[in-house]
């Protein structure tokens, strides 16, 4: 398949690639930061949005927010302005789901068809095209790309009609933040009481505290690398949507807005392009003690 993919960031960069990998023809705006790498793995360059879907079955987008997906989509020299017959459109990015909608409403006017399909996942499933991809949409629009999305993702789950998809990728990043929330908490309790949060760690993982979090966010506390994967400033990004969904649906979300309260008072002093797993920060600032005191 021909495929347009828009936004070549942490994330979409090693998507473009497995697909690249994976026998497809891709197109990439040649504006974009990584359009030489994209290009020099056998990828063509494209000027914008509308010439990327004049020339392509199917564009995929990987973006920061709802307003970056509705400028490219909606906006003047959008894909929109690109739409011919056939053309399919794939959202990966995590927006709100009712700017999902909109957009899909939008493109639906030039006959453009949309499914929204968020990712978890991080930069590591990325890299390896072991993503969760959480689909919305029409089935028989799901049908015709889900070989595309099996091609970066090691779970591809229709979860209903559009905007379905971002509803799961908010409910993924309230459980993540929580579980990271409740993971510094823990070790920061740890360091205080003198107990080497490692020796933790290693005691609590093969039973009911274990987890993927626990997995892949543990060794990045434990040892101080806050590289992102996933940044804070994103993950607050997302659980600033939940709250948004939550309060257009009369859905209580206290342990959200607690945990995007961190996530901002992080993001105010500096540490918004940390990963998320440096929430443990905002535990260590209030407690006055920083991981690994009881180990040196």
């Amino acid at each position: 398949m021909r495929i347009g993919f828009i936004g070549l960031g942490i994330m979409g960069r090693p998507m473009a690639l497995n697909l690249l990998r994976a026998g497809h023809e891709v197109v990439v705006n040649r504006r974009s930061g990584a359009a030489d790498e994209l290009a020099d793995a056998g990828a063509t360059l494209a000027d914008g949005p509308r010439d990327i879907a004049a020339q392509v079955d199917l564009v995929i987008t990987m973006l920061p927010n709802g307003p970056q997906v509705l400028d490219v989509t909606l906006g003047p020299d959008g894909v929109a302005e690109g739409a011919h017959d056939g053309l399919l459109y794939v959202d990966m990015s995590a927006i709100a789901p009712a700017a999902a909608r909109n957009v899909h409403d939008g493109l639906a006017e030039v006959g453009v068809r949309m499914l929204d399909a968020p990712v978890s996942g991080g930069e590591p499933k990325a890299i390896n095209g072991t993503l969760s991809i959480m689909v919305g949409g029409d089935e028989a629009v799901f049908r015709q790309v889900a070989d595309v999305l099996g091609q970066m993702g090691s779970s591809v789950v229709l979860v209903g009609p559009i905007g379905a998809g971002n509803v799961a990728k908010l409910a993924n990043q309230v459980i993540v933040a929580a579980n990271i929330a409740a993971l510094s908490e823990a070790l920061v309790l740890a360091e205080l009481a003198g107990v080497d949060p490692a020796a933790v760690v290693a005691a609590i993982r093969g039973g009911l505290a274990g987890s993927a979090v626990l997995e892949a966010k543990g060794p990045m506390i434990l040892g101080r690398d806050f590289k992102p994967g996933f940044r804070i400033e994103l993950h607050a990004k997302d659980l600033a949507n939940a709250h948004e969904t939550g309060e257009d649906l009369n859905a209580p979300l206290p342990l959200t807005d607690s945990v995007l309260a961190m996530m901002e008072e992080l993001r105010n002093t500096g540490h918004g392009a940390d990963d998320h797993s440096g929430l443990v920060q905002y535990y260590e600032a209030l407690a006055h003690t920083q991981i690994g005191r009881a180990a040196s």
